[in-house]
């Protein structure tokens, strides 16, 4: 049973709404078919049932779909955005607008209570996925950032957790300082917690080990951010700076860190900025023909997860396992 597996089964435990507001897009409706046909999540279009049958032809019968603006609770969610910006300086005329906007009313509903998760991205950019939630839902208490991650499971590999690791972040905070690099392994830890359930066991990377090359702007960075990271989860496994190889095997971690109880078992990957984590992670998905399961969010009060615009039917559906299971521990 792979990673995806194994979550389906979990959010089988506890079904979650999850919303779909591209459903102008044939691989929605391909996804919502097949989620609906293995049970693991209650999927909600948003849309025109009747302008939906000219997209595709599959049965979407037995699917929840929902169009704002001919939705009964409508006027609620205009009222709740406009009271949620009005400092803001937003108007009740222009929260009506914005309430028509598919990605805005799904996630309103989320805030409502109404649905568990959201699911975007294969039409909309990033940032358009993404900032209603940041307007309406905001951050999970506690955490200052947003963040993503991939889960990367790689095949005939015993190292990490029998082959599987997290990886982060890889697609969203640019250039993060300590302080945001600390927040995005506490945040790493967690996902690692609600969604694998086996210890986390985090590695800060750097291209030095524990002081092997001159201190620098850069290692001196990660150095700080694994320290703020001791002192805010002092319980974590946690170590850095190290090298990947360091980090990953058991023969290079003792030789270059022997004390360290993660050099050669991490299985959490932090990488010092978005450079190093886009291109290592489509290193091992492309030369270890690893799957690659994300960009997935963390950090959101509630499961919000962007998809890439070039996903298939079937990475949507692997999100929504995701974004169920991350809804359950919400």
């Amino acid at each position: 049973m792979n990673f995806i597996d194994k979550v389906k089964e979990n959010a089988k435990k506890d079904i979650k709404r999850i919303v779909l507001p591209e459903s102008s897009d044939v691989r929605v409706l391909e996804a919502a078919r097949k989620i609906a046909d293995e049970g693991f999540a209650k999927v909600i279009l948003i849309g025109n049932r009747e302008n939906l049958k000219t997209v595709s032809d599959i049965d979407i019968s037995d699917i929840e779909v929902i169009d704002p603006e001919n939705s009964e609770k409508f006027e609620d969610y205009v009222q709740a955005f406009y009271e949620l910006r009005k400092a803001k300086g937003m108007t009740e005329e222009k929260a009506r607008e914005t309430m028509k906007d598919n990605i805005y009313y799904g996630t309103m509903m989320i805030k409502q209570g109404d649905a568990d998760g959201l699911v975007a991205g294969s039409v909309c950019s990033t940032a358009d996925t993404l900032r209603p939630s940041l307007q309406i839902i905001k951050t999970a208490p506690g955490v200052k950032l947003v963040s993503s991650f991939f889960i990367m499971q790689v095949p005939n590999c015993e190292l990490g957790e029998d082959g599987m690791f997290l990886f982060s972040d890889c697609g969203l905070n640019t250039n993060p300082n300590a302080e945001e690099l600390s927040e995005i392994a506490i945040s790493s830890a967690n996902t690692w917690k609600q969604l694998i359930g086996t210890e986390p066991r985090v590695s800060m990377l750097s291209y030095s080990s524990l002081g092997s090359a001159p201190l620098t702007e850069m290692t001196g960075k990660v150095i700080e951010a694994t320290k703020l990271v001791r002192e805010k989860m002092p319980e974590l496994a946690v170590d850095g700076e190290l090298q990947l190889d360091a980090s990953i095997v058991p023969s290079v971690g003792a030789k270059k860190a022997p004390e360290s109880k993660v050099a050669g078992k991490a299985n959490i990957l932090i990488f010092p900025d978005l450079n190093a984590g886009n291109i290592g992670y489509k290193l091992v998905e492309r030369l270890a023909k690893a799957e690659a399961y994300g960009p997935v969010t963390q950090g959101i009060a509630r499961p919000v997860n962007d998809l890439s615009r070039g996903c298939k039917a079937d990475d949507i559906v692997g999100v929504v396992a995701i974004t169920a299971v991350q809804a359950q521990n919400n």
